[in-house]
């Protein structure tokens, strides 16, 4: 006979089976839920090529600024920098083969040899042909109206500013740049966060699928500004510095091209002080 306590085998009528967990998902990750595909679709939302196919007018319009911008700062970056190393190798041997000339008329020919972009040559010319036109004019109005010092220091004046003024084309153009660009990023960021927020508004929700491509497009704004700011407030500090040292040499080289023509020689800086007596 059959014990009453014993329980009967699974699979005989009338078992019945044990409960079933009504909630089997609880514990896992959310990948295993399906939401690892939305996931996936909100990052491929934050991509450039996604920001390139959603602009709206404001945001094609701080775009381009900002393309503009990069080019024209990236092109003065490099045309400054050939300019600079150009003038600065071949700076000391100009002034020095026009000084170690010993005719004038020969050194004179000598700048007049060296490329256009070279101002040292440039300055010594406008020099020497205000000495010789004002020692054309003898007799004339202009020679009662200015000495022959005087003439020369104002050529000399002319032709240095005129130098210095070449050798800052472009330095307004990445100082804006400089200046600017941060806020013309920043521009296209609060842009797209007022379109996330309205996006937000539209659909009641503010999941990530909603809300990543005004996010990714106005964090993508921010950084193309400072993309194009960082490196034209660098270049501009540096040719600045590279520029005040060709102005010191410009200054120097002046001068002693107004005592050789004002005076018929050059002053000396380096040579030693005449000894005075003392009583």
């Amino acid at each position: 006979m059959q014990d009453a306590n014993q329980t009967p085998p699974a699979d005989q009528p009338g078992t019945v089976p044990p409960p079933v967990d009504a909630a089997p998902s609880a514990g896992l990750p959310n990948a295993a839920l399906g939401g690892g595909g939305n996931d996936a679709q909100a990052l491929t939302q934050m991509g450039f090529d996604h920001l390139i196919h959603n602009f709206d007018a404001m945001g094609w319009i701080v775009f381009i600024t900002l393309s503009c911008m990069t080019v024209m700062s990236w092109y003065f970056i490099v045309a400054n920098f050939l300019r600079n190393a150009a003038v600065r190798s071949r700076m000391e041997r100009v002034v020095s083969t026009f000084w170690d000339t010993p005719s004038l008329a020969d050194a004179v020919r000598f700048m007049e040899d060296q490329p256009r972009s070279e101002p040292f040559s440039k300055i010594a010319i406008e020099a020497a042909s205000a000495a010789a036109h004002h020692q054309r004019a003898e007799g004339s109005r202009l020679v009662e109206a200015l000495n022959h010092s005087e003439f020369i220091d104002r050529a000399l004046r002319q032709s240095v500013a005129r130098e210095s003024m070449r050798l800052e084309g472009g330095l307004t153009v990445l100082a804006t740049v400089g200046s600017t660009a941060p806020f013309v990023g920043l521009l296209g960021t609060v842009w797209g966060i007022y379109k996330a927020l309205i996006t937000i508004g539209a659909s009641g929700e503010a999941s990530i699928n909603v809300v990543a491509g005004p996010v990714g497009e106005a964090l993508i704004m921010t950084a193309f500004g400072l993309f194009a700011a960082i490196p034209a407030v660098l270049a501009y500090n540096f040719f600045v510095r590279m520029n005040r040292v060709t102005y010191a040499r410009f200054d120097e080289f002046a001068h002693d091209l107004h005592d050789f023509f004002a005076t018929g020689s050059r002053v000396d800086a380096n040579a030693p002080a005449p000894a005075t007596s003392r009583k």
